[in-house]
């Protein structure tokens, strides 16, 4: 086969060497966007990405979704994916022609659905890199369906990505596998319908055993910060459950399922955790630590994305070795017992006695140049390009199916 671009503007790759005896680009899809509330910042994580992807070496091939869930084929422009001024960015279906994901390992191309044309294939994707952050794509969803069709993609497989995503059932895991999470109460939906005065009487119950005065209460299947609220519960028992439950009504306008977390004293300390090539061990990055500055309450998403003086991201914190070795080591057991693939960053408590409680284990972090899991990275000697890349290569290498 012969490298060539076809009317749809796509460079077609052949198997052998090109011309000037560079090593045939290999393709890949780069999805972004989502039906999640997380779609901007999946947009702002698109944009870092696209940015470092060697085109010398990748033949990329940029999808958005929208918020509605249209597949569209965008420009290959990082800066149209920017975040400017907080405004985050957005896919729109009027950005692209639609586009069909592979369907079945015999139909395995892209297929451009423009407007008053013939379907038309694109061709088949080497690779998949999802950047979706959140439910309908960091939660097995899309896992499942490129699994259908044999596709090969970056990160966890579909078992681990709805686990990491659901916090309830990764708290399960977690704790039956020996790692150690802090006390909690989740409120499913029927639950609450049901019965929200039990519900509310539990979380104080647990609040109480923990000799706790502060919970969070967040989305169990959502993330960057959506829905959280930090709750000091009153020591009137009727004001105290007044505050919960505006904070569950609030979590549930981004899930019907609530987890409510008694709040750990102590630092909020975080570390990637990545495969390596060749099937060996998974390797710890350096650790980082987030805290909150401006008066905050806690790392909200405003926080997070939009105001840069609200928060210090240390890397490498500044812990001694034994704590950082020990983060390192719940990072990898936390991995390993959700049965993570390719990357992860693991958030822990470290309370004033050394002990480590698990948060939360992210199977696709924020990915801008600036977000902890590259930093981590970086300070550990893997530079943002680099890690890409090497993301990409173990998704090529890893067989589709069970494994």
């Amino acid at each position: 086969m012969t490298s060539g671009t076809t009317a749809d503007g796509v460079e077609r790759v052949g198997d052998g060497a090109t011309s000037g005896g560079r090593p045939p680009r290999r393709r890949v899809a780069v999805v972004f966007g989502g039906r999640s509330s997380e779609h901007g910042i999946s947009c702002v994580t698109a944009a870092g990405v696209l940015t470092a992807l060697d085109r010398d070496r990748w033949d990329v091939v940029p999808v958005g979704i929208t918020p509605e869930g249209r597949w569209v084929l965008v420009d290959d422009d990082p800066g149209r994916l920017a975040l400017v001024d907080g405004t985050l960015p957005s896919v729109d279906a009027a950005d692209g022609p639609g586009v069909l994901a592979p369907r079945s390992p015999v139909e395995p191309s892209l297929t451009v659905l423009a407007d008053g044309e013939v379907p038309r294939a694109l061709g088949a994707v080497d690779v998949v890199l999802p950047l979706l952050h959140g439910p309908f794509g960091e939660d097995g969803t899309l896992q499942g369906m490129l699994e259908l069709s044999d596709t090969r993609y970056v990160g966890s497989g579909v078992l681990a990505s709805a686990l990491a995503m659901d916090k309830h059932y990764a708290k399960v895991v977690l704790a039956a596998a020996g790692v150690e999470v802090g006390p909690w109460v989740v409120l499913t939906d029927r639950a609450w319908r049901e019965d929200p005065a039990g519900r509310l009487d539990a979380v104080l119950a647990t609040a109480a055993d923990a000799g706790a005065s502060v919970v969070f209460v967040k989305p169990c299947r959502a993330g960057s910060s959506m829905g959280v609220s930090r709750v000091v519960l009153p020591d009137d028992a009727a004001s105290a459950r007044s505050a919960l439950a505006a904070a569950v009504e609030a979590a549930r306008e981004h899930d019907p399922k609530v987890l409510v977390e008694v709040a750990t004293p102590g630092r909020e300390l975080e570390c990637g955790v990545l495969e390596v090539p060749g099937g060996g061990a998974p390797e710890a990055s350096v650790v980082g630590e987030v805290a909150v500055t401006d008066g905050r309450a806690f790392y909200d998403f405003e926080a997070k994305y939009l105001d840069p003086h609200a928060v210090a991201l240390t890397c490498p914190a500044d812990v001694d070795d034994a704590t950082a070795e020990a983060v390192r080591a719940t990072a990898l057991r936390s991995f390993e017992a959700l049965g993570c693939e390719g990357l992860a960053r693991v958030d822990v408590f470290v309370e004033p006695d050394g002990r480590v409680l698990v948060n939360e284990v992210n199977t696709m972090p924020g990915f801008t140049p600036s977000s902890m899991f590259p930093r981590l990275w970086e300070a550990s000697g893997v530079g943002y390009p680099q890690l890409v890349d090497r993301l990409l290569e173990l998704a090529l290498e890893r067989r589709t199916g069970l494994r």
